[in-house]
């Protein structure tokens, strides 16, 4: 499917780019939505909370959150979709911390 894509010139859709980071989240290649996520130049909010949500249903929570900062540096502004993938990585008891930092973040924003 892949391939199919970059033949016929759809590469660089960022629609297409999320699905397809989407696609190999699901189909548990986390390396290979990085790989398309990272040569995707324009990054939208749907795209980042798609690599996000990728990272925490891989248990990386770490990556998730190594993203969320990314993102904020690039000023793109989370949604509230992207505050739930936020939350689902934190869900070991060791990511306490940062899902209070999540939380916080979610109240200052109203």
């Amino acid at each position: 499917i892949h391939a199919l894509i970059l033949d016929r010139g759809f590469g660089s859709d960022v629609v297409v780019a999320t699905a397809l980071v989407s696609m190999y989240a699901k189909c548990g290649s986390l390396d290979a939505a990085r790989r398309v996520f990272d040569k995707t130049l324009d990054r939208d909010v749907v795209l980042w909370t798609a690599i996000i949500t990728a990272h925490a249903q891989h248990n990386h929570e770490k990556g998730a959150f190594a993203l969320f900062r990314e993102m904020q540096l690039e000023r793109v502004l989370p949604t509230k979709v992207t505050f739930i993938a936020m939350l689902n990585a934190c869900s070991s008891p060791a990511a306490l911390p940062q899902g209070k930092l999540i939380h916080a973040h979610i109240v200052d924003r109203g």
